[in-house]
């Protein structure tokens, strides 16, 4: 709890302990940052009492099929380990062989949607060949958590996913960094009107003007803005502190810290 509120980190990503530091620098390299964490499990638990955040959604993703399998299990295993404070998603990959195998086993584990990273994993996502994942997901209820934006590509840009949400109008996509990472405004104009659409604020207040980040929150509307750090990259007491500064009402704000989270995830 912080400032009376109960708190669920929307996105949070987490390694095993031997290829951790490689991964968060591999990650690191590619936005052109320093992390502040460490990408275990066990250190994201430190944050709880050093933050306040009640619940963390964890998840990792996938860069090869072969990984999809070890990622999902490592992700459920972690949140056994540390149930009452965490939530898992899975990971699939868009060249896997085995997608609706893939679905049932991490539904079989208890995840409870669907992590992608179209840069990292490299497809552009309005593809035809990938809507597989979309009508899998949409069949058995699964959120997709999407990395959105970046100026540096085309594979997650608002023309990408307008034709996904149009097409799969029962899907749940809550796109990362308020839709569109390094294209915050332009994107939060572009896809503001869907309702399948909801959004979270990882790896946003760093480069924001609060009125710009005020206004954002508004175009969505609260009822589909999930709060969320990105662990390992940011500090979440910081992050927090930001989001308080926005002066939302107490409604608003307990929508976007825990409320809509649960009602998407099914916490």
């Amino acid at each position: 709890m912080k400032n009376g509120y109960e708190i669920i980190d929307a996105h949070c990503h987490i390694y095993p302990e031997k290829i951790a530091y490689k991964a968060v620098k591999g990650t690191d390299t590619f936005y052109g940052i320093t992390s502040k964490h460490l990408g275990t499990a066990s250190d994201l638990i430190k944050q709880k009492e050093l933050s306040g955040i009640d619940k963390f959604i964890v998840q990792s993703v996938a860069t090869t099929p072969h990984q999809v399998k070890s990622i999902n299990e490592f992700v459920a295993s972690e949140v056994s380990l540390f149930g009452n404070f965490m939530v898992g998603l899975g990971t699939l990959h868009q060249n896997s062989e085995t997608m609706e195998e893939d679905v049932l086993h991490l539904l079989e584990l208890g995840l409870k949607g669907v992590k992608l990273h179209p840069d990292i994993q490299n497809f552009k996502i309005n593809e035809e060949r990938y809507f597989i994942i979309y009508e899998l997901c949409e069949k058995y209820n699964l959120p997709i958590l999407m990395h959105t934006g970046d100026y540096r590509y085309d594979n997650s840009n608002p023309n990408r996913l307008i034709p996904i949400l149009e097409t799969f109008k029962n899907l749940t996509i809550i796109g990362a960094h308020f839709g569109g990472w390094s294209i915050y405004d332009k994107a939060s104009k572009q896809l503001c009107g869907y309702e399948n659409f909801y959004v979270d604020c990882s790896s946003s207040f760093y480069c924001l003007e609060k009125d710009t980040a005020k206004t954002i929150i508004n175009r969505y509307g609260t009822d589909r803005v999930l709060f969320g750090t990105d662990y390992p990259m940011w500090n979440a007491k910081t992050e927090l502190d930001y989001f308080f500064s926005l002066n939302l009402t107490r409604e608003e704000n307990e929508k976007i810290l825990s409320k809509n989270a649960k009602k998407l995830l099914n916490i």
